[in-house]
């Protein structure tokens, strides 16, 4: 397999993991009324670094940005691509010609000190969610929620060893 090939099949598990985790939050919230990430806010977060603003106090009542609801689904997707690769980048193409579940998962969860210390403060939900009502629920959302994509990952990774 050349190094393309290898860094499109790692992109594709990021993507597949994402969708998981899209289809997983979507059963959350169609069935059980789980809210779900709100990614237009996210896209509005993005939207207004270029102006140096990398923390909003409260992210609803920031300034919209034109296209926030694209590119805050952008940066979900660019993300999962991003850690897709990042299980290349650590693990090498051997895990991607037999992948196994721990990987991924530890990936996933090593990485909720993203959500957790940048993208929760700068929505204005402060460190770990300590600012929304109930911040052990979403801390805990996110733990599921990462370990849900990262068992997305791992699906994704055998159904694509399967078709090659």
């Amino acid at each position: 397999m050349t190094s393309t090939e290898m860094f499109v099949r790692a992109a594709l598990v990021g993507v597949g993991g994402t969708i998981i985790l899209d289809l997983y939050t979507f059963i959350l919230q169609r069935f059980f009324g789980v809210p779900a990430t709100n990614w237009q806010m996210v896209g509005r977060w993005i939207g207004h670094m270029p102006k140096g603003e990398f923390v909003q106090p409260a992210i609803g009542q920031a300034k919209p940005v034109p296209g926030e609801h694209a590119l805050g689904w952008a940066f979900h997707y660019g993300i999962g691509i991003g850690y897709g690769l990042l299980l290349l980048a650590i693990w090498g193409a051997g895990w991607f010609r037999s992948p196994s579940i721990v990987e991924p998962l530890i990936l996933a969860l090593v990485l909720l000190v993203l959500p957790y210390f940048v993208m929760m403060p700068g929505l204005g939900l402060g460190p770990a969610g300590s600012r929304t009502p109930k911040p052990n629920v979403t801390r805990l959302k996110s733990v599921i929620g990462h370990s849900v994509f990262g068992i997305g990952m791992y699906l994704t990774a055998r159904l694509l060893e399967t078709t090659t």
